[in-house]
């Protein structure tokens, strides 16, 4: 209302992508992982606690995932994953156990998140990635900035920004949307991710 447009996608994202990584960290990156096989694909599980709020802390446990149930996600052939995820829950990588079943651990997820000093080193890494699977989180929106295909793993009661009944943006042309169906119920979430992703991966393999 304020900005006097709808939500029309034309009137929203125009020309995509509105951001750029630096070309001289680009090419590094590119470099690096040139030897990793299949769909380069970067995955975030969760949101940054903010245990300073209440509030905020119970909506982050509802928009966050446990690594260890992205399990059908990450033992999928035909790719290689990278780890995006700050904060406490990049722990997960190294946990022995967790409440929701074995770790995946970084046999299966690369993890170079300990080079990166800041969101530019973060947009040059997403640059070289074919897709990033994330929740909402600030990493999803800088997928979606740089023009990188993302898939939102979107938690039941929704963010406003993402609207209601639809599997697009009108933010970002490239983000795709996997939507809680019941409260906190990630199972099928996961699931029909798993299954785009594995059509995605076969069809780059042809």
């Amino acid at each position: 209302m304020y900005l006097g447009v709808s939500s029309d996608v034309a009137d929203l994202h125009g020309s995509a992508p509105y951001l750029r990584a630096d070309q001289e960290r680009v090419d590094r990156w590119k470099e690096r992982l040139r030897a990793y096989p299949g769909l380069k694909v970067g995955l975030v599980w969760a949101g940054n606690a903010r245990q300073q709020s209440a509030e905020r802390m119970a909506i982050d446990l509802r928009r966050s995932v446990a690594l260890a149930r992205m399990a059908p996600i990450v033992a999928l052939a035909g790719c290689s994953f990278f780890s995006l995820q700050k904060g406490s829950a990049a722990a997960q990588l190294s946990a022995p156990t967790t409440p929701d079943g074995p770790r995946i651990g970084a046999a299966r997820i690369h993890d170079f998140s300990e080079e990166w000093a800041d969101f530019a080193d973060t947009a040059a890494f997403v640059a070289n990635l074919d897709l990033v699977i994330s929740v909402d989180t600030a990493v999803a929106h800088l997928a979606g900035a740089v023009g990188k295909p993302v898939w939102l793993l979107n938690r039941y009661d929704t963010c406003w920004r993402w609207l209601e009944g639809r599997d697009d943006s009108p933010w970002y042309a490239t983000l795709r949307q996997f939507r809680q169906r019941t409260w906190g119920d990630w199972e099928p979430v996961i699931a029909e991710v798993a299954a785009a992703l594995a059509e995605a991966a076969s069809l780059a393999a042809r």
